[in-house]
């Protein structure tokens, strides 16, 4: 052996021993993670059902018998008669999961004490073999006893509860008096808040729940009351309640007199200078809803950490070269700068702002992996959009794979997002290449249709009615029934780590489904892939929006008021209108804009981002068409969970910027919209 050669056998030797024991310590953390679940679990191996694995909460349940290595039917002899052992059949035959809820289970937890009812959720997953055979089962759940004793009189009590209000609302009827009775009685808080922050008024309830007497609670301001993470917003909903806008469901903590916090969910309505008040404590709900979730998000864990993992590869490598390319060609541009050597700059500027636009990009497939980003859906023609999209498709697939597209006449336009459509028919023809290698042909076929009951009663997620649907086809490799299953599945993708995130067709998926239409995809090993996407018709013509863009249209000295929490960007967007001669007015959040929209200031447009912190830019808009309805709103967005879809989020008179946007966009914006503002009516 050579000595190159006995470097290279140490290397792997070395490398084998690193993955052995990265496997182990893998092993060891699951078994750490399995041991301190607060769930019960255990795994169940063969048709016998024997028991391999058992956690701590699971010895708990069932009493702390030994019961490794024996059959359920062995292990606990009380559950064969109560139909478990049938389900386990089931599923180890099937392979299909079972999932209980609120299921009766009647155990003998210890040997001197009698049988013990229980309520348990649960899950029976099947676990498979490389085969595709189920060799085992793993069980998961929570004991969910004291939680339903506790439901159910929180059932009682409401129950009784309403009984009581009716009975008194049927006494205010008849007597006046009843009133009073009302307000000693009631469970909740209830008060007239004034203008101070100070309730002047509070029932009984208040020491009940919290232990203030109705005197303590009037010498404290509510602000007093607060957890100290509460205030902030807390004083921003109240300044809206001051400015006549009710509050429905604000959740806050306020401090018992004892010391600890209760949350209270309130709800408010202002009139006459108070706000008038009825606050429910909701502490139980919220401890139950959040042991819930804990639960959920243990069985959770282990497939996020690997989806995660499978990210990473893709997207931070994608990420790290478009740095390198803005952080590079800035640093170029310093360095000519101060050699004077300027004849370069606008060539490395070009290179960053190419860099920037293509991290935009990523950053809108990944929200369109979520349904998250922002879609300007309206009327267009798919036929006009697909054969722009020709030679871009034709260069992408390359000279040896042929390009057809059956476009059909009369077809009607589509309900969609241009730019997204465009972004689906590339990743489309992407995928296609990569599955003929040795060259083929895709399909490109357009037909509008209508999908009838039938279809849609097969078909999970999916309304009857009116569609345009885009067919692509190749010829290529196809897909086996397993890789076709999980297809759409998030980062799930056939590329090493680093040729690809599995965001593709989980994308065009996602685009679908936010678009309100509808996927479905088709294929065969050695016989190619279809896919179809369905959108829906649009009842009114397409409109074509490539219109040739010319220099920034100017303002005429018009009032912008450009509500922003990021410095940055709101001093840009500051700067550049003023450069565009528009008076500007800025503010940092709600608070600030409520005052100088409250004030005498001619304003004649609101720019205001949607995710403000406190209160959100749509609540802002609407507290600034209550103060003056012809104010007309552009909303900026980077991602916004309310503004996915634009048509349900916007009003008359209200229009969207997603970041990242070119500054020449901004400018026709806001120009178009003072002009409708200024126009003749």
């Amino acid at each position: 052996m050579t000595a190159n050669g006995l470097c290279d056998s140490t290397y792997l030797m070395n490398d084998e021993r690193r993955a052995t024991t990265s496997d182990s310590m893998e092993l060891e953390r699951f078994r750490e993670m399995f041991a301190q679940s607060p769930s019960f679990s255990c795994l169940l191996q063969g048709p016998k059902h024997r028991f391999v694995l058992v956690n701590p909460a699971y010895q708990q349940l069932i009493g702390h018998r030994e019961v490794l290595g024996q059959p359920v039917r062995v292990a606990l002899p009380e559950v064969a008669s109560q139909g478990f052992i049938e389900l386990l059949d089931q599923v180890f035959a099937t392979g299909e999961p079972f999932i209980g809820k609120n299921v009766e289970i009647v155990l003998q937890r210890t040997p001197d004490a009698g049988p013990e009812k229980r309520f348990l959720d649960f899950v029976y997953q099947p676990i498979r073999d490389e085969s595709g055979r189920v060799t085992s089962i793993f069980v998961e759940g929570s004991d969910i006893t004291e939680r339903r004793a506790t439901e159910e009189a929180l059932r009682r009590s409401e129950a009784s509860l309403r009984e009581l209000n009716t009975d008194l609302e049927r006494r205010v009827t008849e007597r006046a008096q009843a009133r009073g009775l009302t307000w000693q009685l009631s469970p909740d808080l209830l008060g007239a808040l004034n203008s101070n922050g100070y309730f002047e008024t509070s029932n009984p309830a208040w020491q009940t729940v919290l232990g203030w007497t109705e005197a303590e609670v009037a010498r404290m301001s509510i602000f007093e009351l607060l957890h100290p993470e509460d205030r902030e917003h807390t004083r921003a909903g109240f300044e809206l309640t001051q400015a006549g806008q009710p509050a429905i469901g604000f959740v806050n903590r306020y401090r018992c007199k004892d010391g600890s916090y209760r949350y209270i969910s309130w709800v408010g309505i202002p009139e006459e200078g108070y706000v008038y008040c009825t606050g429910r404590d909701v502490t139980a709900e919220r401890a139950a809803q959040a042991e819930l979730t804990a639960a959920q998000e243990a069985l959770r864990q282990a497939q996020k950490m690997e989806a995660i993992g499978q990210l990473t590869g893709g997207i931070a490598h994608d990420f790290n070269n478009l740095l390198t390319g803005i952080l590079g060609s800035l640093a170029l541009v310093r360095r000519r700068l101060d050699s004077k050597q300027t004849d370069d700059i606008p060539r490395l500027l070009d290179g960053a702002a190419s860099s920037a636009q293509r991290a935009a990009a990523l950053t809108h497939r990944l929200l369109a992996f979520a349904r998250r980003q922002s879609l300007d859906i309206r009327s267009n023609d798919v036929n006009r959009l697909i054969s722009s999209m020709q030679d871009l498709l034709s260069r992408t697939l390359g000279e040896r794979i042929e390009l057809r597209c059956l476009l059909a006449e009369g077809l009607w336009p589509a309900l969609t997002d241009a730019n997204q459509l465009e972004s689906a028919l590339l990743n489309l023809a992407i995928n296609a290449r990569h599955a003929m290698p040795d060259g083929g042909r895709l399909t490109i076929e357009t037909t509008s249709v209508e999908l009838d009951e039938i279809y849609t009663s097969s078909h999970e997620d999916v309304q009857s009615g009116e569609y345009v649907a885009i067919t692509v086809s190749d010829t290529g490799t196809g897909m086996s029934p397993e890789t076709l299953s999980k297809a759409i599945d998030p980062f799930f993708t056939t590329k090493p780590i680093g040729e690809g995130t599995g965001l593709g067709l989980s994308v065009i998926y996602g685009f679908a489904k936010q678009s309100c239409g509808h996927l479905h995809l088709y294929s065969e090993l050695g016989h190619g892939t279809t896919v179809k996407l369905y959108l829906p018709r649009a009842c009114q013509d397409a409109i074509d929006l490539n219109t040739p863009v010319g220099n920034s249209p100017r303002g005429a000295g018009e009032t912008i008021l450009v509500v922003e929490d990021d410095n940055v960007v709101r001093g840009i967007m500051s700067e550049v209108l003023q450069d565009l001669g528009y008076r500007v007015l800025v503010a940092t959040d709600a608070r600030p804009a409520i005052a100088l929209l409250q004030s005498e200031h001619q304003i004649d447009l609101l720019i205001s981002d949607v995710g403000l912190p406190h209160v959100t830019g749509r609540k802002l808009a609407e507290l600034a068409r209550s103060l003056r309805p012809d104010l007309k709103v552009l909303f900026v967005t980077g991602y916004a969970a309310q503004a996915t879809v634009r048509g349900d989020f916007l009003d008359v008179g209200m229009d969207m910027l997603t970041k990242p946007f070119a500054l020449d966009a901004l400018a026709a914006k806001v120009h178009a919209m003072i002009r409708l503002v200024n126009a003749p009516g």
